[in-house]
C-alpha cells in the first residue's frame, strides 16, 4: 500500500443531506428540547420558507413525510400540528424516518417492485373506464418524450403514480408516492435509463397498460413484475454483478438458485 494512503480506511464518505432531511432533523431537535410539544402548531409554510431559505417543495416534502408517519397532522384552514404522542415516541419515529433516507437503491427497488405489482393488479380490477383513459394518457405523454429521444423520467413515474392512484388503495398510493422523489434522484444518480433503456421501458409500459385495459389483473401484474425485474437487472448490470436477487416473475425478490 502506498504510504500516503495507509490511513485511507479510517476516513468515512461524506453524506450530504437533502434540505428535507435537515428540516426533519430540526423538528426532531425542537421536540427533543421541549420547545415543540405535542399539540403545538408549526409556523406557516410561508414563514418556514423564509426562515429555512429553501423552496416550498422542500418544506412540503418534509411535512408530507412527517404526516405520513403520523408525527404531524394538517388541519384544513387551521395549520399543521405536532401529533399528540409522547416526546420519546415522536423522537423514535423521526429517527426511523431519517434512517430510511439512506441511499439504498437495491432496497428501494425491491420495495417498489412489491408495491407496483400489486397496484397494477388492483388497477386492472378497480379502475373505471375514465380512469384507465387517464393511465393511457400518462403512457402517451411518456411515449412522446421517448420518441423525442428523451428519457422522460418524470412522465415514466407519472404513469406509475396513476396506476397507484387508481388501485383505489390509499395506503398503497401513499407508499408509492413517498418513494417517488428518491426513485427520481437515485435513478439519475445511477443512470439506469442510459443506452436506450427508456425505449425498452416504453414497451414494458404498453404491456402493463394492455393488461389494465383488458381488465386482466394477473396479466397486468406479470407485466409490471417483468418491468420491475428489467429495471433491477439494468442496475445490476451496471454494477457488473448480474441479476442475482430479482428473478421472480411475480415481482418478489428471490435468492439466487444454487
Amino acid at each position: 500500500m502506498v504510504e500516503t494512503e495507509k490511513f485511507i480506511e479510517y476516513f468515512q464518505e461524506i453524506e450530504l443531506k437533502k434540505p428535507a432531511d435537515t428540516i426533519i432533523q430540526q423538528i426532531k431537535n425542537l421536540i427533543s428540547s421541549g420547545i415543540l410539544k405535542p399539540g403545538d402548531r408549526l409556523p406557516s409554510e410561508r414563514a418556514l420558507v423564509e426562515r429555512f431559505g429553501v423552496g416550498r417543495g422542500h418544506i412540503r416534502e418534509a411535512i408530507k413525510k412527517l404526516e405520513f408517519y403520523g408525527i404531524l397532522k394538517t388541519m384544513p384552514q387551521s395549520g399543521t400540528f405536532v401529533a399528540n404522542l409522547g416526546v420519546k415516541a415522536l423522537e423514535g419515529l423521526i429517527s426511523n424516518i431519517l434512517n430510511l433516507e439512506k441511499e439504498d437503491f437495491e432496497s428501494l427497488m425491491e420495495t417498489r417492485g412489491l408495491l407496483e405489482v400489486h397496484a397494477a393488479r388492483l388497477a386492472a380490477n378497480r379502475a373505471s373506464s375514465e380512469e384507465i383513459e387517464e393511465i393511457a394518457k400518462a403512457h402517451n405523454e411518456f411515449k412522446k418524450r421517448v420518441e423525442m429521444g428523451d428519457s422522460g423520467l418524470e412522465e415514466d413515474l407519472i404513469f406509475h403514480l396513476k396506476i397507484a392512484e387508481f388501485s383505489k388503495n390509499s395506503v398503497l398510493k401513499s407508499l408509492i408516492s413517498l418513494l417517488t422523489t428518491d426513485i427520481i434522484n437515485l435513478t439519475r444518480k445511477y443512470d439506469t435509463c442510459r443506452d436506450g433503456r427508456f425505449r425498452v421501458a416504453l414497451e414494458e409500459h404498453e404491456s402493463v397498460l394492455e393488461g389494465i385495459e383488458r381488465r386482466e389483473p394477473e396479466k397486468a401484474a406479470e407485466a409490471m413484475a417483468e418491468h420491475m425485474r428489467m429495471v433491477r437487472l439494468e442496475r445490476e448490470t451496471l454494477k457488473g454483478t448480474g441479476d442475482k436477487k430479482f428473478r421472480g416473475t411475480d415481482g418478489f425478490p428471490q435468492e439466487e438458485k444454487k
